[in-house]
C-alpha cells in the first residue's frame, strides 16, 4: 500500500498557508508598498516560532554550523520574497503561481548539481511538461510581458536557491536560527527600504498584516519540517497544489478567470507534478559528505 511521506503532507499545509497569504497580499498591495508589507508580515510572523520553539533560546540564535550558508539563505530568501510580493501586487495572481511552478525544476538541477542527489528519468520527463504547462498559461510571444513577469522568474530562481540550501542546513542548525535570523534580516533590510514610501497602516490593514505574518510563520515552519524529512526536489512539486488556490481566489476576490489554454496548461502542471510525488519509490538519500559550497566561485 502507498504511503504519502510525511515531509509531503507537511508541505501541503505550508503551502495552504501561503496561498491564503497571497491572497491577503493581493488585496494589501494597491494601499502599501511592497517592503512596507514585507516589514510587518515577516514581523509577525515569527510569532508561530515564539510560541512553538520548544527549549530553544534565542541568544543561541547565532550559534551556527554552516554561518555561510544561513547567511545566504537569508539573502536569497529576503530578495525573493520581495520579487514574488512585487508581482503579486503587478500581475495576475494564476500567473504568479505559473512561473513560480518552474522553482522544482530549478531545485533539482540545484539538488543534482550540489547535493548529488539521484533523480530518475521519469521524473526529468515529468518536470519538462509541467515547464511546458506554464508555457502555455502565460504564454511567452503571444502576448507582451509585464515587468512583473520577469521580476517573478527571478522569485523563482531565488526560492530555488533558499530551498536547496534549507535542505543541507535543517538537519544541522537550530530552528530558531533559521528562522530568527531571516525575520531579523528581513525586518531590518525592509525597515530602512520601506521609509520612502512609509503610510501608516490603518487598523484593518493592520490586521490583514498580521494574518498574512500568522499564515506565513505557520507555513515556513511546516516548511522547515518537510525538509528535515524529505529530500528537496520531492517537496518542491507539492507547491503546484498552489494553482487550485490560485484559480478559486483569482475567480471569487479579484474577478481573474483564465482561459481555456490557461486552464489545460494549469492541469498538465497540476498532473505532471502530483505524478513525480506519487511515482518515487525508495526515498532519495541525500549525502551531506559530497556537498562543496564556494563563496565567490
Amino acid at each position: 500500500m502507498f504511503e504519502l511521506p510525511v515531509g509531503v503532507v507537511l508541505a501541503f499545509l505550508a503551502y495552504a498557508s501561503f496561498s491564503v497569504a497571497d491572497a491577503l497580499i493581493k488585496t494589501t498591495g494597491p494601499a502599501l508598498s511592497v517592503f512596507e508589507i514585507a516589514f510587518f508580515t515577516t514581523t509577525f510572523s515569527i510569532i508561530p516560532a515564539m510560541l512553538t520553539k520548544r527549549g530553544e533560546r534565542w541568544r543561541d540564535m547565532y550559534k551556527l554550523e554552516h554561518p555561510w550558508l544561513v547567511h545566504l539563505r537569508c539573502l536569497t530568501a529576503i530578495s525573493g520574497t520581495a520579487c514574488v510580493m512585487y508581482a503579486f501586487t503587478h500581475i495576475q495572481f494564476a500567473e504568479v503561481y505559473a512561473i513560480g511552478f518552474t522553482t522544482p525544476l530549478f531545485v533539482t538541477l540545484l539538488s543534482v548539481l550540489l547535493l548529488r542527489e539521484h533523480v530518475a528519468l521519469h521524473r526529468w520527463v515529468l518536470l519538462f511538461i509541467s515547464f511546458l504547462g506554464v508555457v502555455l498559461v502565460i504564454r511567452p510571444g503571444m502576448r507582451a510581458l509585464e515587468t512583473g513577469h520577469f521580476v517573478m522568474m527571478a522569485g523563482a530562481v531565488l526560492g530555488a536557491i533558499t530551498t536547496t540550501i534549507l535542505r543541507h542546513v535543517a538537519p544541522k542548525e537550530r530552528r530558531v536560527s533559521l528562522v530568527g535570523l531571516q525575520v531579523l534580516y528581513s525586518a531590518i533590510v525592509n525597515a530602512v527600504l520601506m521609509l520612502p514610501d512609509f503610510v501608516v497602516p490603518t487598523p484593518a490593514q493592520l490586521g490583514v498584516l498580521l494574518g498574512i505574518g500568522l499564515l506565513g510563520g505557520m507555513g515556513g515552519l511546516l516548511l522547515i519540517q518537510a525538509s528535515r524529512q524529505t529530500p528537496a526536489n520531492l517537496i518542491a512539486p507539492v507547491q503546484y497544489s498552489q494553482l487550485i488556490w490560485a484559480i478559486l481566489f483569482g475567480a471569487l476576490f479579484f474577478n481573474e478567470y483564465p482561459d481555456w489554454i490557461a486552464i489545460v496548461g494549469m492541469l498538465v502542471v497540476v498532473g505532471a507534478g502530483l505524478l513525480n510525488v506519487l511515482t518515487e519509490r525508495p526515498r532519495i538519500r541525500w549525502k551531506p559528505r559530497i556537498f562543496f559550497f564556494r563563496i565567490g566561485q
